[in-house]
């Protein structure tokens, strides 16, 4: 498990989070969502060891990251929006990574690649970002971690390739991985990721089930505005307005206007789901 407890953390003068506790259990695909220059990349490089909090901490499976240990470093692997280009192939790439990884499976590694329609045996300099992307997505994968971390995984990805990645990360889920995906491309990942976790800036407005989130809020789509919802917003043929939801109705999320409802109303939703 990954804990958070009391963090803060800046660059230099600039906070980024003050006092912020924050729990990330095994079998989930967490979305991480929250507007530009909340923290989200800071968040997973703190949960990766890239970084260090200045006050609390951040640990996992009790152990604080930042402190390099090999067998705590062998949990987690990070993809980070603007990674680095490996050299050489993919299947060369993975190789090396798999000695400091004791459950990679290359026989997995081939199977990835074939789903996602990659050459693993092509150099990574002679492919396009997006391929690049899904060779990386395919060593993530078959380095079998309990931890991945994903940061904007579908940018670059193509409308099929979109498809395929929500396949492969379905598919390949288990109840003895936490993946936490960091996007602004909610429709990418819509039926994939739950619990939701919404950072503003220097605080969590919201960490949720879906179960628990219409439970709480109702969406209701129809043909007029209600004045009185929480947030409405225009949609082809209506409106979708977002109500509290005391009888308990279902309803269908829309995560980008979840968002929008959280983001419109930070003090009425952190009441209701606190």
């Amino acid at each position: 498990m990954i804990t958070i407890n009391n963090l803060d953390f800046g660059y230099n003068s600039q906070p980024v989070f003050k006092n912020i506790s924050l729990g990330f259990e095994k079998g989930n695909i967490y979305g991480l969502l929250g507007e530009n220059g909340v923290g989200k990349t800071s968040l997973l490089k703190l949960i990766s060891g890239l970084q260090k909090p200045t006050a609390g901490t951040c640990e996992v499976d009790g152990v604080a990251p930042f402190n390099r240990l090999p067998e705590t470093l062998q949990k987690i692997y990070f993809i980070s929006e603007d990674f680095a280009i490996p050299e050489g192939t993919p299947i060369n790439n993975v190789r090396e990574l798999g000695m400091f990884y004791p459950n990679y499976d290359e026989k997995l590694f081939f199977e990835l690649c074939k789903e996602l329609d990659v050459d693993p045996t092509r150099k990574y300099a002679e492919m396009s970002f997006g391929q690049q992307k899904k060779c990386l997505i395919s060593t993530a994968l078959a380095l079998n971690t309990d931890y991945l971390l994903l940061d904007e995984p579908t940018n670059g990805l193509d409308i099929p390739s979109k498809t395929l990645f929500r396949q492969v990360i379905a598919k390949h889920a288990n109840d003895n991985r936490t993946i936490i995906i960091s996007t602004h491309q909610v429709k990418d990942v819509e039926n994939l990721i739950d619990p939701i976790i919404i950072l503003d800036h220097d605080e969590v407005l919201l960490k949720a089930s879906f179960r628990e989130i219409t439970d709480r809020l109702y969406f209701d789509y129809g043909m007029e505005k209600d004045d009185t919802a929480l947030y409405s917003e225009m949609i082809p043929g209506g409106y979708v307005n977002v109500t509290r939801n005391p009888e308990g109705l279902d309803s269908k999320v829309s995560i980008e206007v979840l968002f929008n409802t959280v983001m419109k109303n930070k003090q009425t939703i952190k009441q209701l789901f606190n």
